[in-house]
């Protein structure tokens, strides 16, 4: 694979580079992302580029096409004032903000991926696409399921391949925007394609598509590779063309059923996607949902999804998996389901496997994630590790946040990432969304609580909404009543999140959370509303009352 990065000229606007970059996808061969912001394209080929080629396609277009020396040739940048050379295998949310943060801090970082796209999971095939997705699938729902009177309910014809072509163009921009234009602007970061493997504690050895290898010796190294869907040892699955969350994201119909196997956000957001989208689907989950959380959210979560007319089917067990006929087979103890599609959601595994982490004396627990304490370091000294990859939380911002502080660390300093408290969202709908502790958690930690559950019906903007669905739940420290945790089920529950994430990191009282000002009609007045149930009836407050 050659990687050529050029400087587009002539461009105006967003539009002026998806022109251009159709221009290059057109010739054989070729696969190219333009970026307006840096005026960047990077193309990609399995041969040598034609430069004569790509700039008469572009041309034809109106713009022009100039090479730049940038990452991914040969050249080699120049050493940071700090002399250090970082590898950093990988090339997702972790990894670019670790090397942002080295390169600031004076060093050189070489980059290691083993993919065709740089920015792993979250803007390619996690976070970005999903939610686009999620809201797609909202919007046609609300056609003709909304709660308002005088407004007509008709549901729309859906066009899944316009859906899915605005999709692919929002994933290809902001990966260009947020990944591959930092490549393209930030000499002292060299992207090196390939597969990394230790061969020591100080030595990687980086294989490419054409399986040639080099060695490196960095001075440090971040591994942040990310994690990949797990497959369960399900009896005939691995014969059947069941998706993971990647095929259910860029599917390019809708089947007209899907089973879903799985019970935490991944399996529960697609599976509330592909029914608002007009698919039957089916979970199958093999405790309750959201196992890790308050029982209540699971259990309100599940009485929303199945007021949808999706089938939660909870300690449920799949024994087999067949497929013929164009048809899944599922059979359970209580019998056989069948489906269109089957969708495997049950977790993600950290991709270490072939890393010969034992060669560089790295520790993982038993499911292969690396071992790491709060500056990121694993059992090797100068080896770190961040995201989805390690024991930490599979959470972006949690990566992004773990590969600056490796990237501090790394580079002679000292820096901690305090992971008490982490607001955490699923993005069904209602939306479930938790920070701090919940009650067992908090009895577990040796500490006595009080426990507060405000029913949405008492949120004057959910009776706006007319929708009802959903609590707030506060958790407080008996005796001194400091907010320790949240538990919030509602359609804007992401978004209030926050409110309560502060209020814990400041060591507020749920008298002082009760006592500030919230605008009127929000809905994270609800917050304040439950903090004061800690004291008073709210049911009996005037309306906004104080």
């Amino acid at each position: 694979m050659t990687t050529q990065f050029m400087t587009v000229t002539g461009m105006t606007c967003d539009h002026c580079a998806r022109s251009a970059q159709a221009a290059l996808n057109a010739l054989p061969g070729v696969t190219a992302q333009v970026a307006f912001d840096s005026r960047t394209a990077t193309i990609r080929s399995e041969t040598v580029l034609d430069l004569i080629a790509l700039k008469a396609a572009v041309a034809a277009r109106g713009y022009g096409l100039e090479p730049r020396t940038q990452p991914g040739t040969t050249e080699r940048p120049k050493h940071g004032a700090s002399g250090l050379h970082v590898a950093i295998i990988g090339s997702g949310g972790a990894a670019f903000a670790s090397a942002l943060r080295a390169v600031e801090n004076g060093a050189r970082v070489t980059m290691i991926e083993a993919a065709d796209k740089v920015g792993g999971t979250c803007v390619n095939v996690g976070c970005v696409p999903s939610k686009i997705m999620l809201r797609a699938a909202e919007i046609n729902h609300l056609q003709s399921h909304h709660p308002f009177a005088g407004i007509g309910r008709n549901a729309q014809p859906l066009d899944r391949k316009a859906m899915l072509a605005q999709l692919r163009a929002r994933v290809d921009d902001l990966r260009g925007a947020k990944y591959e234009s930092i490549l393209a602007n930030t000499p002292e970061i060299t992207l090196l394609p390939g597969k990394a493997r230790f061969q020591d504690h100080q030595t990687l050895i980086v294989t490419d598509a054409s399986g040639a290898s080099q060695s490196l010796t960095p001075d440090r190294c971040l591994i942040a590779t990310g994690a990949a869907p797990m497959i369960p040892p399900i009896p005939g699955l691995a014969e059947t063309p069941f998706w993971t969350s990647t095929q259910a994201l860029f599917a390019e119909t809708i089947p007209a059923s899907l089973i879903v196997i799985g019970s935490s956000f991944v399996a529960l957001e697609l599976a509330q996607a592909y029914q608002r989208l007009g698919a039957q689907v089916t979970v199958l989950a093999r405790g309750g949902l959201l196992t890790r959380d308050d029982p209540e959210l699971g259990a309100g979560l599940k009485m929303a999804l199945e007021g949808e007319g999706i089938r939660v089917l909870t300690e449920t067990t799949v024994n087999q998996i067949t497929h013929q006929a164009s048809r899944f087979n599922i059979e359970l103890a209580s019998g056989t389901l069948q489906a269109e599609q089957v969708l495997l959601a049950t977790g993600r595994r950290a991709n270490t496997a072939k890393l010969n982490l034992d060669a560089a004396g790295v520790a993982m627990n038993e499911a292969g994630a690396i071992l790491v304490d709060d500056h990121m370091r694993t059992s090797a000294g100068t080896i770190y590790a961040a995201g989805d990859c390690s024991t930490m939380p599979q959470l972006v911002y949690v990566a992004a946040a773990a590969g600056t502080r490796a990237a501090i660390n790394m580079t002679g300093g000292d820096a901690q990432l305090d992971l008490s408290i982490v607001p955490a969202v699923v993005f069904t709908d209602p939306a479930v969304a938790t920070v701090g502790l919940d009650e067992v958690q908090a009895r577990a930690a040796g500490m006595k609580t009080i426990t507060r559950r405000l029913d949405l019906e008492n949120v004057p903007r959910a009776l706006a909404n007319f929708d009802t669905r959903g609590f707030v739940k506060l958790v407080a420290e008996a005796g001194t009543l400091r907010l320790v945790g949240a538990q919030i089920l509602a359609h804007d529950a992401g978004e209030m999140i926050q409110t309560a994430a502060l209020a814990i990191r400041f060591g507020m009282s749920v008298q002082a959370l009760g006592d500030t000002l919230f605008p009127y009609l929000v809905m994270s007045e609800g917050i304040k509303l439950a903090a004061q149930t800690f004291t008073k009836d709210v049911s009996q407050l005037s309306c906004c009352a104080g």
